[in-house]
């Protein structure tokens, strides 16, 4: 039992040193996405996205680029430009953008895992893309989307919610702009604190109570120094079907996946793993509200498809030109230490501040938002961060 109270007491500061580690992380990213924006308005998105075209996918790229990192609020985003009138290919496109090409996730990477999985995750995200665009080409049927956007078009309702504003240049020496900034950062922590919390205390108890032996058995192959081809590509397939089943999103699944590469999965099942906050099981739900279930389901096979044949080839493009990160070019959870006066201190103590003055600033004009509760996927996940919470502050408490 003391065995118990110790793995977990130290389950609860590793999950602690983990955050502790990303928060100014977080802060920053969400800073400059929620400046980009306000800046930028998605009625100025959706008049360039039109049908597929290399125009219309570079543009829709990168907006999604400069976009939110919360998959529901792309998977939102990318339903009105779909029903406003935006092509399957650029809407999808800037939903891959907005959830694999954001800043604040390559950041959060690179704290976490090293460059090559900053440079994995922005190569791969083109390269999802490209193929997203080439397989939507040869498979999809007219009839199929023409229904899908018609059921769009329902549950979009009217108005996209913009306001009118001025241009961005008096926008940003306006005190109007830098309070839309300031909500807008706000709602960002609110849109993804539930997941940031479950997936950081789920990285937690596993550094710490699961074996390695586990990690060999599910993701095969995985501790070798040169996998099998068989093995990398299982090891891709088993990435995105055990994230599926969870809640978690892109920026709460970092520290997991550096719990993962710590214990041997290859750097193709990491990248998959990383890239399948897609095709999670509140998305597909999401999906089929949207579009109905054979545009979800088709969606999903896509993403699966793309997903997959991208985190091979990064791996065996890497590998070609000797790049594969090693197992041990990443600290061990076990030996990093989290809590210590260094620039993470310093950055951390800033963006608390900021957040501080944002969440003030948003309270005394709108209100503190509330609890999002109005679908199943949003009150389990409500429960599980509350859990989760519960079990860090127990454990955080327990005597050593």
């Amino acid at each position: 039992m003391q065995a118990f109270l110790d793995n977990w007491h130290q389950a609860a500061i590793t999950t602690l040193g983990l955050f502790w580690m990303a928060f100014w992380a977080f802060g920053l990213g969400y800073l400059i996405s929620s400046m980009i924006q306000v800046f930028v308005t998605r009625e100025r998105m959706k008049k360039s996205m039109g049908q597929a075209g290399a125009k219309s996918v570079g543009l829709a790229s990168f907006f999604g680029f400069i976009s939110s990192s919360c998959s529901f609020a792309a998977l939102a985003t990318t339903r009105a430009l779909f029903a406003k009138g935006a092509g399957l290919v650029p809407s999808l496109a800037f939903l891959l953008a907005s959830t694999n090409l954001v800043i604040e996730l390559g950041i959060v990477i690179a704290v976490f895992l090293s460059w090559q999985f900053v440079v994995g995750e922005y190569l791969g995200g083109v390269l999802l893309i490209l193929l997203m665009w080439l397989l939507v080409r040869l498979t999809v049927p007219d009839k199929l989307v023409k229904k899908a956007r018609e059921r769009a078009r329902e549950a979009e309702g009217g108005g996209d919610g913009d306001e009118d504003i001025p241009d961005w240049k008096k926008l940003i020496q306006s005190r109007k702009g830098w309070r839309r900034v300031a909500n807008r950062y706000v709602m960002e922590w609110h849109m993804v604190w539930k997941d940031v919390t479950v997936g950081f205390t789920v990285a937690g108890i596993i550094a710490v109570f699961v074996p390695k032996s586990f990690f060999q058995s599910l993701f095969v192959g995985a501790g070798e120094p040169d996998p099998a081809f068989w093995e990398v590509l299982l090891q891709c397939l088993v990435g995105p079907v055990a994230a599926f089943f969870t809640f978690i999103g892109s920026m709460g699944n970092i520290p997991l996946a550096a719990v993962l590469f710590d214990n041997g999965v290859a750097f193709a099942g990491i990248m998959a793993f990383i890239f399948s906050d897609l095709v999670v099981l509140p998305v597909l739900r999401i999906q089929a509200q949207y579009y109905g279930w054979k545009m979800a389901l088709y969606i999903l096979g896509v993403f699966l498809v793309i997903l997959v044949s991208s985190a091979l080839m990064l791996h065996y493009g890497f590998a070609f030109f000797d790049l594969l990160p090693s197992h041990d070019s990443v600290k061990k959870m076990a030996d990093r230490e989290f809590f210590k006066v260094d620039y993470t201190l310093f950055l951390n103590l800033l963006f608390a501040a900021v957040g501080v003055f944002f969440l003030i600033w948003r309270w005394r004009d709108k209100g503190l938002p509330g609890l999002k509760t109005d679908s199943l996927s949003e009150r389990i996940l409500l429960a599980l961060a509350t859990l989760a919470i519960t079990w860090l502050v127990i454990g955080t408490l327990l005597p050593v």
